[in-house]
């Protein structure tokens, strides 16, 4: 049987099937619509054509950047708000036919990246945080092999914590669309960074180490800024959790300054004569999120 995988971001979507080893059969991207009913036709168009041409049936995951609510089985805390208040796990199971198990898109991450990814070499114990640093900023938990989702289904959703050591220039913080102000994702999204460097407006910061290399000194601010807020957020989680290694994704993490920079950094929030944590770009680039989702199946 087909183990397929489903990542629902907020611009795009990724479909993939794994066949019974874990290889790749076939993979796909289309434009994730704005709405919730677009959301719906979408996958279920996705599946159906996935399994037409391979024909063969799938066990089907799906990571969002939400969660579903343990009380009311609704998404809530999604970033791509139309999902918010949808029982996505349901309607979907009645498209497709089947049950559907969903998780958060960092959820996914931290699984596909704890499985054969760039957390696969600290033991089959390990402890393994992966943050995204995208459109949004979050993070997911695997601890032996398993997705923490903890008690309220919420294990992981650090970028919803304030900014911590939070300079009198930082002070309280940009508002966020959770309805506070000040969160990490606030600081340390992409879309941040962009409008750090290039004022309101500004949402993209993928040229930003470019402009930096060719001598851009508002670029080069920008990016050690982020760098700093960057460390002392991870220094909390080193904190709290002292995982084996910490593991980036989303289109941040491609910047590769940062897996320097941070750890050079940290030292100075983290209560410890030594910081020995990892610090790693996820080996499956911006495809881990996919493939963690068709592993939600996999046996614990």
């Amino acid at each position: 049987m087909l183990r397929i995988g489903i990542d629902l971001g907020g611009t795009k979507t990724e479909i993939v099937a794994l066949g019974p080893d874990g290889g790749v059969l076939l993979r796909r991207r289309a434009p994730t619509p704005p709405s919730y009913g677009g959301v719906l036709d979408l996958i279920a168009g996705l599946v159906a054509g996935m399994e037409d041409d391979l024909g063969a049936r799938g066990t089907v995951g799906l990571g969002i950047p939400g969660s579903l609510s343990p009380s009311t089985g609704l998404v809530r805390g999604a970033n791509s708000t139309w999902l918010n208040g949808g029982r996505l796990d349901r309607d979907l199971a009645a498209r497709l036919g089947r049950p559907v198990r969903l998780s958060n898109d960092a959820n996914c991450l931290a699984m596909s990246e704890a499985a054969d990814g760039a957390g696969a070499g600290f033991g089959p114990r390990a402890t393994i945080f992966a943050a995204i640093l995208g459109t949004g900023v979050g993070a997911g938990i695997v601890i032996g092999g398993r997705i923490l989702e903890g008690r309220n289904r919420i294990a992981g959703e650090w970028g919803h914590n304030p900014l911590p050591w939070m300079t009198a220039e930082e002070h309280p913080g940009p508002a966020c669309w959770c309805g506070r102000r000040g969160c990490i994702e606030t600081f340390l999204s992409g879309p941040a960074l962009a409008a750090e460097a290039d004022g309101p407006g500004a949402t993209d910061a993928a040229a930003l180490p470019a402009r930096a290399a060719s001598g851009d000194a508002r670029a080069t601010a920008a990016l050690e800024r982020h760098a700093a807020r960057l460390a002392r957020a991870l220094a909390h989680v080193i904190n709290l959790l002292d995982p084996d290694c910490i593991v980036l994704g989303g289109g941040l993490s491609n910047m590769a300054h940062l897996y320097e920079r941070v750890p050079a950094l940290w030292a100075r929030w983290v209560f410890s004569d030594t910081v020995a944590t990892p610090l790693l770009p996820a080996r499956h680039g911006d495809s881990s999120g996919v493939l963690g989702a068709a592993r939600l199946w996999d046996p614990p």
